[in-house]
């Protein structure tokens, strides 16, 4: 499946909470890791740019989570995992 990537600034990068960041990270964490993609570090932390929660590995917008969390679905999806 090909999807359009999320951009930093998409006009719903605004609309997630910090319990619903969370919970993708927890999704990422559990589909990364037979991938060996861990970020055991990374957080919701209180840094926002623009009015967008930064996630906390390398201070990344929620977008670059999103846009991890639709590759690590596809390739599950196309059974190449």
């Amino acid at each position: 499946m090909t999807r359009d990537s999320v951009a930093p600034d998409g006009p719903r990068m605004r609309d997630y909470t910090k319990p619903q960041i969370t919970s993708l990270l927890g999704e990422l964490h559990r589909r990364g890791l037979p991938y060996g993609l861990l970020w055991g570090s990374a957080d919701t932390r209180e840094t926002t740019l623009d009015g967008r929660i930064l996630v906390d590995f390398g201070k990344s917008p929620v977008s670059t989570l999103l846009n991890l969390l639709h590759l690590l679905r596809d390739i599950e999806g196309s059974g190449r995992g």
